[in-house]
């Protein structure tokens, strides 16, 4: 048992470790299903080279693409009550927190930062799908209401950069009266007269899509984003009809007239500074 215990399980852990270093070296674009070369991948902010496909790229990678030097500033977000309906489905929701919290290694689904472009002051508020789908829950609604304040007290414009499957069941009605309470804060703060700015990244639905995102001075989507409140599939099923061609897509939304761009990733820093220059004082 010692031998087992001491010799073969290094060992084979040690090969595991190996194996799964060399498949981080590379990932699949799941719309071409082409695999791209990881740092490629960063180098092109996780634009797939092949059909040109926006991948979810990382919270920390976006922010350094945002802001000047890639330098910015986190704000602490208020603590909030963990598991207030003691919920569990396949396991606690207390072990579901802690699991994607060494996953991500953040306490949830949203950072509020700080930083400039091209020295303008700016808040940012960017959601994490990789966090629980980027649901909402009551750490969310706090951190929305918080880069509201903190924008404001500071006189400066407000970026929200969402990704979201929607409200966090495993905090039932909490979860929903987010919805209301960033609706409030966002409009506590458009008061102010200062710019408020909506990125869409893909996907947004749910009760995301249906509060403080579609309040933005103005809406801009990344290509092939899919936003909407319920998905394709749920509404072709209700309806039992066939869908429009790209439906839901940021193209749709924005020959409809649900949005006002469409911004490529490369071109986003420049199209931020060129809509601050003109809606900032």
């Amino acid at each position: 048992m010692n031998w087992l215990t001491n010799f073969v399980k290094p060992k084979l852990r040690a090969i595991k470790s190996k194996i799964i270093k060399k498949e981080n070296l590379w990932e699949k674009c799941t719309a071409c299903n082409q695999m791209v070369f990881h740092r490629e991948l960063k180098e092109q902010q996780f634009v797939c080279p092949n059909c040109d496909f926006h991948m979810q790229m990382p919270i920390e990678n976006r922010l350094e693409s945002i802001f000047d030097d890639k330098k910015f500033e986190e704000i602490k977000i208020p603590e909030v009550t963990e598991d207030p309906l003691k919920f569990k489905d396949k396991i606690k929701y207390q072990e579901r927190l802690k699991k994607e919290r060494e996953k991500v290694r953040r306490q949830d689904a949203i950072v509020v930062a700080s930083g400039k472009i091209h020295d303008i002051e700016i808040v940012a508020a960017i959601m994490d799908f990789n966090f629980m789908g980027g649901s909402m829950g009551l750490k969310v609604g706090e951190g929305i209401v918080k880069a509201t304040q903190v924008a404001k007290n500071q006189e400066c414009p407000l970026l929200m950069i969402s990704s979201s499957g929607g409200a966090r069941m495993q905090e039932g009605i909490l979860s929903l009266m987010q919805m209301p309470k960033t609706v409030a804060a966002i409009e506590i703060f458009k008061e102010s007269k200062l710019a408020y700015l909506c990125l869409f990244t893909n996907p947004t639905f749910g009760g995301v899509s249906a509060s403080f995102t579609m309040l933005g001075d103005v809406l801009m989507a990344e290509p092939g984003a899919l936003i909407g409140f319920a998905g394709p599939r749920v509404i072709k099923k209700t309806i039992n009809k066939d869908l429009p061609d790209g439906f839901q897509k940021s193209e749709y939304l924005l020959e409809h007239g649900a949005i006002d761009l469409i911004v490529h990733r490369k071109n986003l820093r420049k199209k931020l500074y060129s809509l601050l220059k003109h809606l900032h004082k």
